[in-house]
């Protein structure tokens, strides 16, 4: 095993920082990437983000992070979380832990935000604590 944390984001989270900022907040991916970054050299844990647009490419990360021995992966599969089997199956046929976050607290929004996919498959799931949500994620992430 790696120490290799992937750090998947899923569809319009390049937009983070402008797109509905009241519900997402301002931080940018850029941001997160660079706080997990340092909180994981604390940790001894190196980050690997990447943001798709795309549900089969977020699935072949899905694989290869298991292939390459990942420590975990850290998933905000965005509108994905209530659509995609493809993502819950992909993440049920690897031994890869993974971490499903959000930055919004998605059961205080519309209801069909209230189902997870995901979740059904995550080893444990981190909503509504903005960007920090990553963070405490990563946090998880070390005590596994």
């Amino acid at each position: 095993m790696s120490n290799t944390v992937y750090v998947l984001n899923g569809p319009n989270l390049n937009l983070l920082g402008t797109r509905e900022p009241e519900v997402y907040g301002r931080d940018t991916l850029s941001d997160i990437k660079a706080r997990l970054e340092a909180r994981g050299a604390e940790l001894g844990l190196a980050i690997d983000l990447r943001q798709t647009n795309h549900e089969g490419e977020l699935v072949d990360w899905i694989h290869e992070a298991h292939f390459k021995g990942a420590r975990a992966i850290i998933l905000n599969p965005g509108a994905y979380t209530h659509t995609s089997i493809s993502i819950h199956d992909a993440m049920k046929s690897v031994t890869v832990p993974v971490i499903e976050v959000h930055l919004s607290n998605v059961h205080a929004r519309e209801d069909f935000r209230h189902h997870s996919y995901v979740a059904m498959a995550a080893r444990g799931t981190i909503i509504g604590f903005g960007a920090n949500s990553y963070l405490l994620a990563l946090e998880a992430v070390a005590g596994l």
